[in-house]
């Protein structure tokens, strides 16, 4: 009998998907590219035509508050874009799921008003602030998950969010396996205020759109005021 019953125990905080295992794989592996022994998160934190018009829109957006915000940057990969923002904010609480990452960004960016956490943003609790930013983060993500992230960005004033989908009219929020590439392949992309996920905001502006030949599709930033 204690047998089974540790059997069961086992069953029950299985987790029921395999997010922090995929990310760490392709970090492991490469799949996201880069050739050297560091962490790379790929051309969305890297390609010049993505990263800085999104840093100019961050930066002015950023700014413009005369009580600098309280940022969490859910998904900060390697910290390329981050690091760039730091300096506007009251303080930024940057957040990844892949601990060896979160390490050496503690070891290679160091700001006063910089933190890092390791975070599963789909399970754990999040850091309390201003605004979230999630940056070519939820796209990677099944819609369950993306669901238990929407329930908690409730608790944000503002919202900043990059997606890459397709150009042109698309059907929202096909279902995807985590860590198995993103909605793009099935013709798809994430709308937040589609169902199944119904995000509720009081303001929604598409801030930034960014087409390259480098890439299929469109890579969009929309501004949500939650409250």
């Amino acid at each position: 009998m204690k047998k089974k019953d540790n059997e069961i125990k086992t069953k029950k905080i299985k987790k029921p998907w395999p997010t922090k295992d995929a990310m760490e794989q392709v970090y492991e592996m490469k799949l996201w590219g880069g050739n050297t022994s560091d962490f790379y998160s790929g051309l969305g934190s890297h390609h010049p035509e993505i990263v800085n018009p999104y840093i100019d829109v961050l930066t002015s957006f950023l700014t413009s508050f005369k009580k600098p915000l309280v940022v969490c940057d859910l998904g900060c990969g390697d910290f390329n874009v981050g690091k760039e923002l730091v300096k506007h904010t009251k303080q930024y609480i940057a957040v990844d799921i892949v601990r060896n990452l979160i390490e050496r960004n503690k070891e290679k960016f160091k700001e006063e008003n910089l933190e890092f956490r390791c975070l599963d943003i789909a399970v754990d609790d999040l850091p309390s602030g201003d605004c979230a930013l999630l940056r070519q983060v939820l796209q990677h993500l099944s819609n369950a998950e993306v669901q238990n992230i929407v329930e908690k960005l409730a608790n944000f004033k503002y919202v900043m969010l990059t997606e890459h989908i397709p150009e042109g009219n698309f059907i929202p929020n096909k279902e995807i396996i985590s860590g198995q590439g993103i909605r793009l392949k099935k013709q798809s992309g994430l709308n937040l205020l589609a169902p199944p996920f119904n995000f509720e905001v009081k303001e929604e502006k598409q801030l930034l759109s960014v087409i390259s030949n480098d890439f299929r599709g469109v890579i969009v930033t929309t501004f949500y005021k939650v409250f």
